[in-house]
């Protein structure tokens, strides 16, 4: 589900029309939903009621403190991937000991700055990390708590840039290290095995993949609690998909019906690292028409938003549904499908004004004519949007709003041209 809807062809976030919105703050802009995003978190707690468990929003989807506040006011903990991400769930009165940290580079500094801050656990991502935080947690005379990351070698079918629990990829340990691993644990007095984590990539859109990894991991606890390790927490990772150009994401009372038999015997603490599920669809991307343009058979919408704003269309060939945001008065609710749109349409591609053949956000896509001034919405656009914008071609970052109910906010302010080099000496 979410937010953003048209009404008598205007597009509305919540109760407020998004026109408003942008003749305060410009374009482009990133526009957020509070509620759909703490909809989509209470879905996840309402399926899993049946088992102890604990939401740790990842943050590396959307790490803006404003979202990250409302999250842990839902009471969600959080899955962090570097220091930088650490410091701003703590910025944004996180707690630590709802907080995992992830990621295959930690370095020495981020180390000892988590056990600093006593999150929760480590993901173990490589044996040669072992004895690394274990000399850090000594120096310290701490004990750090780990999780070992499995990579159950288990294909979820996604795009190659996304998929993470297959044998060859950089991310976790497949099982037979991960044994060894267990067995020369207790020659560590710096570290203690509490959990076991896998993370089988993302956008995935099946359930069976889950199970199956689940299976795997599963019966590794089982060794694991045989070699003298006191295991209570089973991490299954996120990677839960989302809708964006048609229905074919389960829900995840789906994923919950299919999971929760194999987790449940073990007895663990059931940890989900949800980003995109929860933010994914309460976003969309504003940007404004600047040009029309034909060059041999191809048409062009040349807008102001770009790849620096949202690279998912450059990076993944993702998808993203694109619709001005004022439509014929007829169109009422869901925006309409490509497919299924009767009205008059142009076929182009939605491109933006960076100086790279592959800044598009679409290629041949038909959408209803437009014409120079028009805005237009790139839907789904919460999750790894601005998350991964940059300043290429010395663009300014866009500015991000959040919306509840009737009353918005800018919660990141444009870029200026004095920002661009503002750390430059």
């Amino acid at each position: 589900m979410h937010d953003f809807l048209y009404r008598d062809g205007k597009l509305f976030c919540e109760e407020i029309p998004v026109d408003r919105i942008l003749d305060a703050v410009g374009t482009p802009a990133y526009v957020y939903s509070a509620r759909t995003i703490v909809e989509h978190c209470r879905k996840i707690r309402e399926a899993y009621a049946g088992i102890e468990h604990l939401v740790c929003y990842s943050v590396k989807a959307n790490s803006s403190r404003a979202i990250l506040r409302m999250l842990r006011d839902e009471g969600a903990g959080f899955d962090v991937v570097s220091g930088g991400e650490l410091y701003r769930v703590l910025q944004a009165g996180g707690d630590p000991r709802k907080t995992i940290y992830a990621g295959v580079g930690k370095t020495a500094e981020e180390i000892r700055y988590a056990l600093d801050q006593n999150i929760l656990m480590f993901n173990l991502e490589n044996p040669g990390e072992l004895e690394v935080i274990d000399r850090i947690a000594r120096d310290a005379d701490k004990v750090a708590d780990l999780a070992i990351r499995v990579n159950p070698d288990v294909d979820p079918k996604t795009h190659r840039y996304i998929t993470t629990g297959k044998r060859e990829t950089k991310f976790g340990i497949d099982l037979d290290q991960a044994e060894a691993v267990a067995r020369r644990l207790s020659g560590y007095p710096g570290v203690r095995l509490i959990g076991v984590h896998m993370h089988i990539g993302s956008q995935i859109t099946t359930v069976e993949p889950y199970v199956r990894a689940a299976e795997k991991v599963t019966a590794f606890i089982g060794l694991c609690r045989g070699l003298g390790h006191p295991v209570t927490q089973l991490n299954i990772g996120g990677g839960f998909g989302i809708f964006y150009k048609d229905k074919s994401a389960r829900t995840m009372q789906d994923f919950s019906q299919a999971l929760l038999p194999v987790v449940r015997p073990t007895g663990c603490r059931l940890l989900m690292e949800p980003g995109r599920f929860i933010v994914g669809n309460a976003g969309v991307l504003l940007t404004q028409v600047l040009f029309l343009k034909e060059s041999g058979d191809r048409a062009f919408v040349i807008c102001d938003a770009g790849m620096n704003d949202l690279i998912r269309p450059a990076l993944y060939e993702a998808y993203h549904k694109i619709w001005p945001i004022q439509m014929p008065l007829k169109v009422q609710g869901e925006p309409p499908d490509e497919e299924s749109w009767t009205g008059p349409s142009l076929l182009a591609d939605v491109v933006g004004p960076i100086c790279e053949s592959g800044d598009f956000f679409a290629r041949d896509r038909r959408i209803p004519p437009v014409q120079r001034g028009d805005r237009l919405a790139v839907f789904s656009a919460g999750a790894y949007g601005y998350a991964m914008s940059s300043n290429y071609n010395s663009h300014p970052r866009p500015a991000e709003v959040l919306v509840r109910g009737d009353q918005f906010a800018l919660i990141t302010a444009r870029e200026s041209y004095a920002d661009l080099v503002r750390n430059e000496r």
